[in-house]
C-alpha cells in the first residue's frame, strides 16, 4: 500500500512528539488528549475516559455489519533515556517511550488517517488506544468500564514491534503467542542478631538464598517438559546492615507460563517450597502471588485473516505465520480471553535506525537505549488498513483457541 509523502512525514512527527512527552501506566493525560485531538481533526467522534485514561474513536463505512477493532497501547516506562544526542529524547524525567508505545499508537493514527481519507472498506472500525499495558491492567480496566458493551466488535487486532527482526517483517502464530505473568513477594522472617554470634540468630539471609535456588527446581523437576515456564527472582532485599544479621528478608520476581494448570502448579509449588524450607529453619514465611498477565492466545481463524493482510502489505517470503511463542508477555492477552483476535510482531530492526543523532547501544525493549524504527511506521498503517478493508463476517471463528495446550510443536 503506497503512503504518501505528507502523511509518511505527519506520522514520524506524532511518533516524535509522543516520544518527548512519555507518560506511565493511567498516567496518560496529555497522551490520551494528543491522540483524541489528532483523531478528531480527522473528523471522528472520539470517546475518552474509557478504563480511566483510555479511549476509542469510531468510523464507518457503507452497510456493512462487520466491526472490526484495532489496538494501540498508550502508556511508557518509568526508566531514564539515556541517549543524549537524540533530538527527540524525552522531557519527562524517569520516564520514557522504551517499548515502542509511541510508534504503535503512531502507526494506529496513521491507519485512521488513511481509512478516513480512502473510505475503501465496508463496515466499522474502532481505533482502541488502551493505557496501562506495562502494568498489566489497563485492559482490564477498559473492559470493566464497558468497552465492548458500548462500543461492541466482532474481532480484535494488535501489534507489537519486535527488534532484531527485520524491518517491516510481520511474524504471528495460531495458539499461545505470548506468556502469562505471575508476580510474587515472599517475605521471609528470621531473628536478627549480631553477625558474630550467628547461632543466637535464625538467618533469613541464608534461608532465602536456599529458597532461591530451591524455586529454580519448579521447571526443571515439576512441569512437564512439553510445557515452557520461566521462573525468575529479580530482587533480594533485606534490613540488616554489614555487621548484623536480619530480621527479615524479601524476595520478588516473577513467573511466565501458557497453560492455566501449568499457572497454578507454579504457585503451588512455590508456596509448598518456602514453608517447608522456613519451617525447617524455624522461620515464618508469607507468600503474595498475584496473576498480572494472561496469556496471549491467538484464534486460529483471525490469524489467518492477519496472515493474508500481512502478506498483502509486506509479501509472502516476509511473513512467518508459524513463529515460535515468546515468554513475554502482553495486556492484550486479556482482550483475546473474550474476544476473537490475533497479535503480531512487526520488526523493528537491528538498531542502525539510530545514526545520525538517534544515540548508540542496546536497541532492546526496556533499554534506555531504545528507539522506535519510525521506517515502519507505515508499514504497520497499512497492515491495519488491510486489516480493515479485508474483513468478513465469514472470518468469525466457530471455536475459541485451546487455553490447555496453546502451543504447538513448530513444523
Amino acid at each position: 500500500m503506497y503512503v504518501d509523502t505528507e502523511l509518511g512525514t505527519q506520522m514520524v512527527r506524532w511518533r516524535r512528539e509522543l516520544h518527548q512527552f512519555p507518560e506511565t501506566g493511567f498516567n496518560e493525560h496529555k497522551t490520551a488528549a494528543f491522540v483524541a485531538a489528532a483523531l478528531r481533526a480527522m473528523g471522528l467522534e472520539v470517546h475518552q475516559g474509557i478504563g480511566g485514561t483510555g479511549l476509542v474513536a469510531s468510523l464507518t463505512v457503507g452497510d456493512g455489519k462487520g466491526v472490526i477493532g484495532l489496538r494501540a497501547d498508550m502508556d511508557a516506562l518509568a526508566m531514564t533515556e539515556t541517549a543524549q544526542g537524540r533530538e527527540h529524547i524525552s522531557r519527562n524525567p524517569g520516564c520514557m517511550h522504551g517499548c515502542g508505545h509511541d510508534g504503535h499508537m503512531a502507526m494506529l493514527l496513521g491507519a485512521a488517517q488513511l481509512l478516513s481519507q480512502s473510505r475503501d472498506f465496508n463496515g466499522t472500525v474502532r481505533f482502541i488506544f488502551q493505557p496501562a499495558e506495562e502494568h498489566g491492567r489497563g485492559a482490564r480496566a477498559m473492559m470493566d468500564d464497558g468497552l465492548f458493551e458500548r462500543f461492541p466488535v466482532d474481532e480484535i487486532y494488535g501489534a507489537h514491534n519486535i527488534p532484531g527482526m527485520p524491518v517491516g517483517h510481520i511474524a504471528t502464530r495460531e495458539g499461545g503467542i505470548m506468556a502469562s505473568e505471575d508476580n510474587f513477594v515472599i517475605r521471609i522472617t528470621g531473628r536478627g542478631g549480631h553477625a558474630a554470634r550467628p547461632q543466637m540468630a535464625i538467618d533469613p539471609i541464608v534461608i532465602g538464598a536456599e529458597i532461591v535456588l530451591a524455586l529454580q527446581t519448579i521447571v526443571a523437576r515439576s512441569v512437564d517438559p512439553r510445557h515452557s515456564a520461566v521462573v525468575s527472582c529479580t530482587e533480594f532485599i533485606t534490613d540488616g546492615i554489614r555487621n548484623a544479621i536480619p530480621t527479615e528478608v524479601m524476595i520478588k520476581g516473577d513467573t511466565r507460563s501458557y497453560a492455566p494448570e501449568v499457572q497454578a502448579l507454579l504457585e503451588k509449588r512455590m508456596r509448598e517450597l518456602c514453608q517447608g524450607i522456613c519451617g525447617a529453619h524455624g522461620a515464618r514465611c508469607d507468600v503474595e502471588y498475584t496473576h498480572e498477565f494472561a496469556p496471549t492466545v491467538n484464534w486460529p481463524q483471525c490469524v489467518s485473516v492477519a496472515v493474508r493482510a500481512a502478506r498483502a502489505v509486506a509479501g509472502a517470503d516476509n511473513v512467518d505465520a508459524d513463529t515460535p511463542p515468546m515468554m513475554i508477555s502482553e495486556d492484550f492477552g486479556r482482550f483475546l480471553q473474550t474476544i476473537p483476535g490475533a497479535f503480531v510482531f512487526i520488526g523493528n530492526g537491528d538498531g542502525v535506525h539510530r545514526e545520525m543523532g538517534h544515540g548508540e547501544g542496546p536497541c532492546t525493549l526496556h533499554n534506555p537505549n531504545y528507539d522506535f524504527n519510525d521506517g515502519l511506521i507505515a508499514p504497520g498503517a497499512a497492515l491495519w488498513v488491510r486489516l480493515a478493508e479485508r474483513f468478513d463476517l465469514l472470518y468469525l471463528p466457530a471455536e475459541p483457541p485451546s487455553r490447555s495446550h496453546p502451543i504447538r510443536p513448530k513444523r
